[in-house]
């Protein structure tokens, strides 16, 4: 383990050998792309080849950013929610192209009868706003949420269109766990008890109270000038629409900032599925490691990784998103690769998150790989810190030198 101090920014963690050019990459980001604090990990062949974290955690503190420090990763979340129902399905609890009410027979309400779990996660069942109001008490509890949840029209006919479940998507997939899973598990419970806990790992998907608000980051917004300059100008607008897709799918009901408290940093014992994970990137690479290595540590099945691999299936009318207003891809809970977003291999699934996080496996090159940060960027298709960051790692890859 070695330390580099830049300009009084410290970059600590480890590299293997022939992985060097990832570091100078993290530590560049400080210099030159606006870093404030975050943390890079990468593994290779089931192997960490890369472990860093620099920076601060606390903007107005300046207290440092640490080997544990864990910060909220927004909509890097999804893919690891996905991750629970990979595991249903290779417990062959679950079957992708199964009708949801199949196992939720409340679901089967006002035009939801058909829907498929596949056509779910590919956010294909119009099901992207709650039109009911819902706050944190209904968040807490399960049974509340559901018959909400169950009630909800779709704004269009399933599997014709697609618009990104930014927060609701997760409430779904979390009901359908609890319907499937034998002991009805919340999400969040299933994740630490099946993936976090026998990974020995730090991925939260239901932060606990134990969790000392001294090892949490905040994620500093970005500046108004450079949302501006760098946000899709649709998007941007939309954004302020109060009857805009995006704005009924991100802002209301329950809302993005549901998962702040601002004694606590973060909420605890609440789940969001779509968007309040917190963890280190050591944690969600390793995940994804599993997912991109044969998934022996977690009992995955070799059918359920392909189903994974395999390329995304589009709706009627195409990949265009009605929420984003791009073309996006997404498989079985993740997003694939895409013109918009690349990442790994065009077999390789994961998850960004707005601000910047980005996890993903890649089962060709047999890398799980996660960036997290500390300060919230304003791209929609790579951030270019990660994005040098995944260059230099794969450069390293490709070079055939470990």
């Amino acid at each position: 383990m070695s330390a580099i101090t830049l300009d009084r920014i410290t970059v600590e963690g480890s590299v293997t050998a022939g992985f060097e050019v990832v570091r100078n990459v993290f530590a560049d980001n400080f210099a030159h792309r606006g870093e404030l604090g975050g943390a890079c990990c990468a593994y290779y062949k089931g192997r960490k080849v890369v472990d860093l974290w620099g920076g601060i955690r606390n903007k107005v503190t300046g207290e440092p950013w640490q080997q544990d420090t864990m910060v909220v990763v927004h909509s890097a979340t999804k893919g690891l929610a996905a991750m629970t129902l990979a595991i249903a399905h290779s417990r062959e609890w679950l079957d992708y192209d199964e009708r949801v009410a199949h196992y939720w027979p409340e679901f089967a309400q006002h035009g939801k009868e058909t829907i498929t779990v596949r056509q779910l996660l590919a956010h294909q069942a119009g099901l992207f706003a709650i039109d009911e109001p819902v706050d944190r008490s209904v968040l807490e509890d399960f049974d509340r949420l559901a018959v909400v949840l169950a009630r909800q029209t779709p704004a269009w006919e399933p599997g014709t269109r697609q618009a990104y479940h930014a927060l609701s998507l997760g409430f779904y997939e979390g009901e359908l766990l609890r319907r499937i899973d034998p002991q009805h598990r919340s999400l969040g419970r299933f994740f630490d008890d099946e993936i976090a806990r026998p990974l020995g790992e730090e991925v939260y998907l239901r932060l606990p109270r134990a969790i000392p608000n001294a090892r949490l980051a905040t994620l500093e917004p970005p500046k108004p000038l450079d949302m501006l300059l760098h946000f899709p100008v649709r998007l941007t607008f939309d954004a302020f629409n109060h009857r805009s897709n995006i704005y009924r799918a991100l802002v209301i009901n329950p809302g993005a900032n549901v998962y702040l408290d601002e004694r606590h940093v973060y909420a605890r014992e609440l789940e969001v599925p779509s968007g309040n994970a917190v963890a280190t990137a050591r944690g969600i690479a390793h995940a994804y490691s599993v997912f991109a290595s044969g998934g022996r540590e977690l009992g995955l099945r070799q059918q359920t990784l392909d189903l994974l691999a395999a390329p995304a299936v589009p709706p009627c009318n195409g990949f265009f998103d009605e929420c984003l207003k791009v073309p996006l891809q997404f498989s079985l809970g993740f997003m694939k690769p895409s013109p918009v977003l690349p990442f790994g291999g065009g077999r390789s699934f994961g998850s960004p998150g707005t601000g910047g996080s980005l996890g993903f496996a890649d089962p060709d090159a047999r890398i799980g790989y996660a960036y997290v940060t500390g300060q919230a960027g304003t791209t929609l298709n790579g951030d270019p810190r990660d994005v040098a960051l995944r260059n230099a790692l794969y450069s390293v890859v490709h070079s055939c030198s470990v």
